[in-house]
């Protein structure tokens, strides 16, 4: 996790991968990262369609996160709720 938390400074990612976190850091916490110079290493790296799907995941993922935060929904009671629905 520590490397996650520094990848710009692993030497554990790719510079593809270092660009997707970044991407994911703009659309995370500060989309005003996303300048042209993120949107070029981007496209250097992923096509349009890949860019978008990349940016839905972490944005449904990221959203999904936080829903579940403003519920106070612990650890597995979502899935534990869910299963104990099923017929």
């Amino acid at each position: 996790m520590s490397e996650l938390m520094q990848y710009e400074k692993s030497t554990k990612f790719t510079s593809r991968e270092k660009v997707a976190l970044r991407y994911a850091d703009a659309i995370m916490y500060d989309p005003n990262q996303a300048d042209d110079a993120l949107w070029a290493s981007l496209r250097a790296e992923f096509t349009e369609p890949q860019l978008v799907e990349l940016g839905y995941w972490v944005g449904f993922t990221f959203g999904g996160q936080r829903w579940l935060k403003t519920l106070a929904a612990k650890q597995g009671e979502l899935a534990a709720a869910m299963a104990a629905r099923k017929p």
